[in-house]
């Protein structure tokens, strides 16, 4: 009986091991390409604003980081950088710069979401018509499937 609890309990341990590996590299085999410099190039144009990711921010960690320029723009937000791969990211204005996943919910209600993320070095977003840019401050990734903080940058 104490081999079957033992071999239980292993595989149970491999089992999760495996299910949170593919978790992770999932999105990473399902990404498009990553945009070309002339696509960034492009989205540079008629730029307004930009901003940087950096890995140091408080709700940051090893597995959930962004780095790069960011470039906001009436058009495009686009990233000259790199993201953590994850599922389901998506982009978001926020009315503040934030640095964690409760600083975020605390005022997810008054940002504005700008789209989904599929691609982790480079991205390129096209901002939906009628979204003032100058209402907001802040660019900020976040993993809607669990909730979590990836990155911000202020932009203004």
């Amino acid at each position: 009986m104490k081999k079957f609890i033992s071999l239980l309990f292993t595989h149970l341990i491999f089992a999760a091991i495996g299910f949170a590996g593919g978790i992770y590299t999932l999105p990473i085999l399902m990404s498009p390409d990553d945009p070309t410099t002339a696509e960034l190039a492009s989205a540079a144009k008629n730029v307004t604003y930009s901003g940087t990711f950096r890995r140091d921010l408080i709700g940051s960690g090893f597995l959930n980081w962004g780095e790069g320029e960011v470039l906001v723009g009436k058009d495009y937000v686009s990233l000259a950088g790199s993201l953590s791969p994850g599922p389901d990211y998506r982009l978001y204005l926020s009315p503040f710069m934030v640095n964690s996943a409760d600083e975020f919910n605390g005022v997810k209600s008054d940002s504005v979401e700008i789209g989904s993320i599929k691609t982790f070095d480079n991205f390129v977003v096209p901002v939906p018509v009628g979204i003032d840019l100058d209402k907001y401050r802040a660019v900020v990734v976040w993993c809607e499937s669990f909730g979590m903080f990836i990155s911000a940058a202020r932009y203004r």
